[in-house]
């Protein structure tokens, strides 16, 4: 592997002989590997994961349920999310080069503040009667405008927290809390609103933020390291990332990677038309929540047992064969003429999607320096969130033109043969290891 590809041991001090690995027996080998919150650093930001996890969500299901109330239209609630995804993407690329350039932990706490105090504005507006879908798309372009900006922090400074050899199991940690959330943020939501009203998830989101602003507060400090050159967060920095990027093999298909398993193969924009037509006999409510629900559960399991896989060195294997299993029970879902053993198919693939974020995510931890992993975890949620509402409309596209099966087979299979010829003509991925 060449030297500038090679794994860099993030700066986190000298292992501390309290926390030597001992062997794992038994059912542990299995479970999730929790080393990494034996270190309270990282334990506090892990923390705040959890309440964020669910509160989040509480706010992504009233906001659309609340501008659909107001406008019956489910148009304007895909306005709206585009409302929502253009400045995401924007400051998320700016905030990344912002996090290269100050201490990372008091980007955190801005902004979580901008969070929780754009929540108590959600609050108040629903509170008022307002009922305007103009103020509720200001707000939501402001919450995830700070989402753009927390996101690369965040995931940046895990790497000044835990040593390389346990930079997958911080991911699997994290991503499995996250996942967690996508299931049972929206079930929660869906059984408070009849009992508490639309307006009262915005206020309980506020106040789970701020509950997580002193985890954040007890963080230490993380400014740029000593060795890291004084710059301001513009342009030049934003196009400097993506030359480190463009000269860094590994990093690149890492990217590539996930934009091939998530553009070509994220099947959810047929999940309605499935419900509809393929599973109807099942009940198509039934159905749906099924079909929606099987691949984030999936994922959640993935990282309940992910002793499994998360000590593994080769890294770049490990997202190969994810993803690859990715396509193939993609495939397997779409040839299924049972919802119950599409569901299956879709739970592996939601596992294989687990495995992919730990390790693409372990990957950029450590194979940039530490004043590049903030622009490199801002174009890592740029890819992330972008990529299945491209998504969405080619396989909408492909789906109204061949049937939704076929266009679920097809992705599938695409993304096995894109995946392994990626992987065949460029060792980069291949070769890397920590």
């Amino acid at each position: 592997m060449d030297t500038s590809e090679s794994s860099t041991a993030p700066e986190a001090g000298p292992a501390d002989p309290r926390h030597r690995d001992e062997p794992r027996r038994g059912w542990r080998r299995w479970a999730m590997d929790t080393r990494p919150l034996r270190r309270p650093a990282y334990r506090r930001l892990w923390s705040s994961t959890i309440v964020t996890a669910v509160g989040s969500q509480l706010t992504a299901v009233a906001v659309p349920k609340q501008i659909y109330d107001i406008t019956g239209s489910s148009a304007w609630v895909g306005y709206a999310s585009l409302a929502g995804l253009v400045p995401m993407v924007l400051f998320a690329l700016w905030g990344g080069a912002v996090a290269d350039t100050v201490d990372r932990r008091k980007l955190l706490l801005v902004t979580n503040t901008g969070i929780a105090v754009t929540s108590v504005l959600f609050w108040l507006q629903a509170v008022s009667g307002l009922d305007s879908v103009a103020v509720l798309m200001v707000l939501l372009a402001t919450q995830q405008a700070f989402f753009g900006l927390n996101s690369p922090a965040r995931n940046a400074s895990i790497a000044r927290l835990v040593p390389a050899d346990e930079l997958a199991a911080a991911n699997a940690l994290g991503s499995t809390v996250m996942q967690t959330g996508l299931v049972a943020g929206p079930l929660v939501a869906g059984a408070l609103i009849p009992v508490v009203g639309l307006p009262e998830l915005y206020l309980l989101d506020a106040v789970a933020l701020s509950v997580t602003l002193w985890a954040v507060f007890r963080l230490p400090p993380l400014p740029p390291l000593a060795t890291t050159k004084v710059r301001r967060a513009g342009l030049r920095e934003i196009a400097e990332g993506f030359r480190y990027i463009s000269g860094r093999k590994v990093l690149l298909l890492s990217f590539l990677a996930d934009v091939i398993a998530m553009v070509l193969g994220m099947p959810r924009a047929l999940f309605p038309q499935l419900a509809a037509e393929t599973y109807a006999p099942y009940g198509e409510g039934l159905a749906l929540g099924l079909l929606f629900a099987a691949i984030p559960i999936g994922a959640v399991l993935g990282g309940l047992f992910s002793g499994t896989f998360s000590r593994a060195r080769r890294h770049g294997w490990m997202v190969i064969g994810a993803v690859v299993v990715w396509g193939a029970a993609i495939a397997g879902s779409g040839l299924s003429g049972s919802l119950w053993l599409a569901v299956v198919f879709l739970a592996c693939a939601g596992v294989a999607d687990m495995v992919s974020m730990v390790f693409r995510g372990a990957i950029l931890l450590s194979a940039a320096t530490d004043e590049m992993r903030g622009r490199m975890q801002g174009v890592f949620t740029v890819v992330v969130a972008g990529g299945p509402r491209l998504a969405d409309a080619l396989h909408g596209t492909a789906g109204a033109a061949f049937g939704p099966r076929a266009a679920v087979v097809g992705g599938g299979l695409l993304v096995v043969v894109a995946m392994l010829t990626l992987a065949a003509a460029v060792p980069a991925l291949r070769r890397y290891r920590i």
